[in-house]
């Protein structure tokens, strides 16, 4: 078996970051406002530094219905993800641009949703 060793990663290196997590415990009306949760996202592509390229939101009915945002941006994507029936959402910022923050966005969309707990993850994403 081989192993891999794992070192520090040259700033130059890094191609792109990603930030992403899970929220808890969220007012299912806030998590079935499909406009609402269109507008954070549109606003979090700003706040980020990002160049939105094109955007959607996609409500889904059900026992485990919610809604789903994705805003494409030239440097990648943010993608928001709910269930109102767990009171839970994913969220993922990613982005290739060198002057873009996705943690920015990530903070900013957690401000809105306002859950009472959340995870929050950051993987570099390098070329080697």
């Amino acid at each position: 078996m081989e192993t891999q060793t794992i070192s520090l990663i040259s700033e130059d290196r890094i191609i792109g970051k990603h930030v992403f997590g899970n929220l808890y415990d969220i007012d299912p009306k806030i998590l079935s406002d499909k406009e609402f949760l269109h507008e954070i996202v549109l606003e979090a592509v700003k706040i980020a530094n990002m160049k939105l390229v094109e955007s959607k939101a996609w409500e889904f009915g059900g026992r485990k219905g919610g809604v789903s945002v994705i805003a494409l941006v030239e440097e990648s994507h943010i993608a928001l993800h709910t269930w109102t029936e767990y009171n839970y959402a994913t969220l993922d910022v990613y982005t290739c641009g060198e002057n873009s923050n996705p943690q920015a966005a990530f903070e900013y969309i957690v401000s809105k949703l306002k859950p009472k707990r959340y995870q929050m993850f950051y993987a570099d994403r390098s070329s080697e």
